[in-house]
């Protein structure tokens, strides 16, 4: 009786553990929407792009109004939030469009919008350069005062097929404004997509879930025997 109760302890001590780390790890992703106080602008290019998405207000956010993803961030109004450097933004990389406008930013990284690959749209000081430079972008333009940036250009080829920015055997795809992304082909694998055929999935996992088993039994076999003794 005290092994099972002890078992049980530990069954809950760890769903509890997983419980409060989602909940802290859903929470960093939200930090974003408060960056600054107040709410999406009405009005303004993100409530729009909102509204016509049918999304949700939340803070400074625009959330993709879906049960199967409820926290997913598709807009993002930073506007006159007194920001003079662009961090990197936790759990906003699915974003369509993101406002910066009225901040006394110095300037912004090339790679701070590195994975942003759903990013269309990029409302900037008139004196901030566009990420990946004007090249990267297939329209940009000075728009009430802001550097309004649009549209990505896909770094890799029209077919979106094989690449000669990616090695042999790999996929091209847009990573964000002047970045790509290479992935190994169907059947590759491994370095510089060299390997082929199939990942030998049992043969590296098969031996590690054996010796986690054996050694979970003899850890039980060892508790129970000083249940049993005391």
């Amino acid at each position: 009786m005290k092994a099972v109760c002890s078992w049980s302890k530990s069954v809950a001590l760890i769903f509890i553990f997983n419980w409060c780390f989602k909940g802290s790890y859903q929470l960093t992703d939200l930090q974003v929407c408060s960056l600054c106080a107040g709410t999406v602008h009405n009005g303004s290019a993100v409530d729009q792009y909102c509204s016509s998405s049918a999304g949700r207000i939340n803070r400074r956010c625009c959330l993709l109004n879906d049960t199967g993803d409820p926290e997913r961030i598709i807009g993002l109004d930073l506007s006159n939030c007194s920001l003079t450097q662009v961090q990197v933004f936790h759990g906003a990389s699915m974003v369509s469009i993101i406002d910066l406008s009225l901040n006394p930013i110095i300037n912004i990284s090339d790679t701070a919008f590195q994975g942003f690959s759903k990013l269309d749209r990029l409302i900037l000081p008139p004196n901030i350069n566009c990420p990946g430079g004007n090249a990267s972008w297939e329209k940009v333009e000075i728009k009430m005062g802001n550097r309004v940036c649009e549209a990505p250009k896909n770094m890799c080829n029209q077919t979106g097929e094989l690449s000669i920015n990616c090695p042999e055997n790999s996929l091209c795809a847009p990573y964000g404004p002047g970045f790509f992304e290479c992935s190994c082909a169907d059947n590759f694998r491994g370095y510089k997509c060299l390997r082929e055929g199939e990942f030998p999935t049992l043969q590296v996992f098969g031996p590690l879930v054996a010796s986690t088993v054996v050694i979970s039994f003899l850890l039980w076999v060892t508790q129970r025997r000083k249940v049993k003794s005391t």
